[in-house]
């Protein structure tokens, strides 16, 4: 999968300080490590942190030749290795994907993960419909037909109106990409957010993409558009007892005016009208879109009294 190439003491070192070992645990580590070193180790340049060696680990999956050029192209509108920096990833990770769809995110995040982390791709249950029936299908397939990259993913189905992820607090990430709209057309986002929340540990952290509205459209006017209002966002999170911790400009699009006859399908990569205004459309890109990281806190926050 094209492992970043590092000294095997660093290399011992970062894997441990990422599994949270204690120093002296790590430090045992790094000695025997050493001890079996058969290479000079001026010879090689290493990363001088767990962040670099996660960083030099994303531009190793991304670049990933089982990736299909068509997911690729795209990069240059989902800004993958930023994106997934900002929601803290590493590589070491149980993380949750919420429906993957075909896989775009699944094609980084599986190899990512592979090796000492656990990737969960959360699928609808196949009563959910056609669609949901077709994607879940096609990831099965997706991830069957190449087990040196998906061979240890998971799967866990489902039902968007009493969803359960996993058992409680086993999740360090849970990531979702431009659904939030769909769950709250099928006025499901409460309860998809609250088990979100169920299966995140203290401290965990939920990580959101999805269309951007403008900030003065009410709710009533854009849930039909794909679109959604930020503040609308962050009050189902905060409802379901999350934080907001950032928000982040990652995959903004100012070209995009949220205008469209057919909503956020217009623009690529559905072009709903067809070759209709194709080229226009093409020009503006992919949605402007909310990046936003939520925590869960690590313990209650106390109830305010009152005097």
């Amino acid at each position: 999968m094209g492992a970043v190439r590092v000294g095997a003491p660093l290399a011992a070192l970062l894997l441990a300080a990422c599994l949270g070992m204690p120093a002296s645990a790590m430090a045992q580590v790094a000695s025997a490590a050493s001890a079996g070193q058969d290479q000079p180790t001026d010879e090689l340049v290493p990363p001088t942190s767990a962040n670099d060696f996660t960083s030099a680990q994303l531009d190793s999956v991304i670049a990933g030749s089982w990736r299909s050029p068509a997911n690729t192209a795209r990069d240059v509108y989902r800004h993958p290795k930023a994106t997934l920096q900002f929601f803290g990833i590493r590589p070491d990770q149980t993380v949750i994907e919420i429906t993957p769809g075909g896989g775009w995110y699944s094609e980084i995040l599986a190899p990512l993960l592979h090796d000492n982390g656990h990737y969960i791709a959360a699928v609808q249950a196949p009563a959910g419909g056609d669609e949901a029936r077709r994607d879940g299908d096609a990831l099965h397939q997706k991830f069957a037909a190449d087990p040196a990259h998906y061979g240890k993913a998971k799967f866990v189905e489902f039902d968007p109106k009493a969803p359960v992820f996993g058992a409680p607090g086993s999740a360090d990430l849970v990531l979702t990409f431009r659904n939030v709209h769909n769950w709250v057309m099928a006025d499901t986002a409460p309860a998809m957010f609250k088990a979100f929340f169920a299966v995140l540990r203290p401290g965990g952290v939920l990580g959101v993409v999805d269309h951007r509205a403008d900030d003065n459209a009410s709710l009533a006017t854009v849930k039909q558009s794909g679109y959604l209002p930020t503040r609308y966002v962050v009050k189902l999170a905060t409802e379901a007892g999350f934080t907001l911790d950032e928000s982040n400009e990652i995959n903004a699009n100012p070209k995009d005016t949220k205008d469209y006859p057919k909503g956020v399908w217009t623009l690529p990569p559905t072009l709903t009208l067809g070759e209709q205004d194709k080229a226009k459309y093409q020009a503006i890109g992919e949605s402007d879109r909310m990046t936003l990281r939520f925590v869960k806190p690590s313990a209650p926050v106390p109830a305010t009294s009152t005097p």
